[in-house]
């Protein structure tokens, strides 16, 4: 009997695939067999993370694109199709953020923001739509805590990420008929990673981060890509339409932490 976390023979296409989680995420499918597609603005980023991909063995594609732009998103996909055929597991982790102050952050860059996260989200999955394979496709966003948790310095990002976890529940509901499932990944403060150095900038701060977590560590990028893979799998194929936190109970109450941090930041 075939493992269930065994992708052989299935497409995964990763949108922001090239670095950090998502990268990790593709790198983890590409592991258990699976093909491979991803994207992301840099197309250096995108050589390398396919070179990278294609050492599992497996095959391995790329393509520059922009989330915002909604032609470049349906090339993509076109391209997907052409090269591997319907697309078992989408995953969409494109994400902007930077934290300012709601007094100090710019239309341009509220826009900015919900663009890339939110509009962005969107754009994948509709685009992605007639490529699904239909049933059993298995989407999965990557979300975040301030989807649902308040952060001083992250309206915008609040904003848009409530948003993605809006849209999740929305095409379970009405995609489900159609075979497709539709979940959120939370992730909360994982080791090493672009969203901890810029909201958690010094030891003194990630120190305090790692105190916050009832399971007394910070995640690791393989925790992610764990329950992506599990979301993708027949283990879940009676799950759709969940926000799930990988954050060690972060979420429960530690975030304040990274909250004091950024307020202190702001009024220094």
């Amino acid at each position: 009997m075939k493992h269930p976390l065994d992708f052989t023979g299935r497409t995964v296409f990763v949108m922001g695939g090239t670095s950090g989680i998502n990268f990790g995420i593709a790198d983890a499918f590409a592991a258990n067999g699976a093909r491979v597609a991803v994207a992301s603005r840099s197309p250096a980023k995108v050589d390398a993370a396919v070179q990278k991909l294609a050492g599992h063995g497996v095959g391995a594609i790329g393509f520059s694109a922009d989330v915002r732009d909604v032609d470049a998103v349906k090339a993509a996909m076109v391209g997907v199709q052409e090269a591997f055929g319907p697309i078992d597991v989408l995953v969409s982790g494109a994400a902007g953020n930077f934290p300012a102050p709601a007094l100090r952050i710019s239309p341009n860059g509220f826009k900015s923001v919900v663009d890339i996260d939110l509009l962005g989200t969107f754009h994948v999955l509709q685009a992605a739509y007639p490529y699904l394979t239909k049933p059993g496709a298995s989407i999965i966003n990557i979300s975040a805590p301030q989807a649902f948790v308040p952060m001083e310095l992250q309206v915008h990002v609040c904003a848009a990420k409530a948003g993605v976890d809006m849209v999740t529940r929305v095409l379970a509901m009405e995609w489900g008929a159609q075979g497709i499932r539709v979940n959120s990944v939370v992730p909360g403060p994982i080791a090493e990673t672009e969203g901890m150095r810029r909201l958690a900038p010094t030891p003194a701060v990630q120190n305090a981060v790692t105190k916050s977590v009832p399971l007394g560590r910070l995640g690791t990028v393989t925790d992610v890509a764990n329950t992506t893979m599990y979301l993708a799998s027949p283990l879940a194929e009676y799950v759709t339409g969940a926000v799930i936190p990988v954050d060690g109970g972060w979420s429960l109450g530690g975030v304040s932490v990274i909250g004091d941090s950024m307020a202190t930041m702001a009024n220094n």
